[in-house]
């Protein structure tokens, strides 16, 4: 009578591990989702005209309250994008508009600062901030080498129907806490999930004029995207002889790249 042989131990164990192997991996679609990205902002100061759009846009975008022209407030504005000069570089030169957003630095000194982790470093390289969390003692200001941080010395308050106006989509910030740039994170969520209910990536022309800066500039200035994508059109222009970082000495590794004016009058 012919024995009846189960399957060796060996083909058990090989069996299981293609099945393991065939489980764990992800579709295309599904591995270019889960990729890491790095968002970033290219920014050319020879297209930037310093007409503010980028500036009026941040405030109406993420509920920046008004302060107003009252003499206690000097000093205290709130700003999450700006417009600085930049010196010339020869004698005789014009200064240069420089739009001014936080960096979100790779190296966040203020992330080292925070006592209480309310400022973090979120795993698509954007430094977030948790309000909630924030007890006000100001180290991140301290220790952000570009004073890109703003302290809420006042209960935020919007006269008349301007309340109507404001950002559902962006949390208002309470007195005595500190806010910044957070890159239009909601902006970039809603199109990770529009993306995702798709059944596709985000690519990077979804992504190019997604913050509110760069939706609102209307000379083209301000570029958005994944540094970490050689493809995308910020990550090429920041390979640009033009290019370069503030304060790299620093060992911050910004991810804000600023493309150098080239006018040669």
């Amino acid at each position: 009578m012919k024995s009846e042989r189960g399957p060796s131990r060996r083909d058990v164990l090989c069996a299981s591990a293609a099945g393991v192997a065939l489980a764990a991996a992800p579709t295309a679609a599904h591995a270019t989702r889960e990729r890491p990205r790095r968002w970033g902002m290219v920014i050319d100061l020879d297209r930037c005209t310093a007409c503010g759009a980028c500036q009026i846009a941040c405030r109406e975008e993420n509920n920046i309250a008004p302060t107003g022209p009252d003499a206690a407030h000097a000093g205290r504005q709130i700003e999450w994008m700006s417009i600085r000069w930049q010196e010339p570089e020869q004698p005789g030169g014009q200064p240069t508009a420089m739009p001014f957003p936080c960096q979100h630095c790779a190296e966040a000194p203020c992330v080292k600062a925070c006592p209480v982790g309310a400022t973090y470093k979120s795993p698509n390289g954007i430094t977030m901030q948790i309000w909630e969390r924030c007890i006000g003692c100001r180290y991140c200001m301290v220790a952000c080498p570009y004073g890109r941080r703003s302290f809420n010395w006042d209960e935020p308050h919007w006269d008349g129907t301007l309340v109507q106006l404001l950002n559902p989509d962006v949390a208002t910030r309470p007195k005595g806490v500190v806010e910044k740039c957070t890159f239009c994170h909601h902006r970039i969520r809603r199109a990770e999930e529009e993306a995702s209910i798709a059944g596709r990536a985000v690519t990077d022309q979804d992504v190019r004029r997604l913050p509110a800066c760069a939706a609102a500039c209307p000379a083209s200035a301000i570029t958005f995207g994944d540094l970490d994508d050689p493809d995308s059109e910020v990550s090429e222009l920041s390979r640009s002889p033009r290019a370069f970082r503030l304060l790299e000495h620093l060992g911050t590794d910004p991810s804000v790249v600023y493309l150098k004016r080239d006018r040669r009058s």
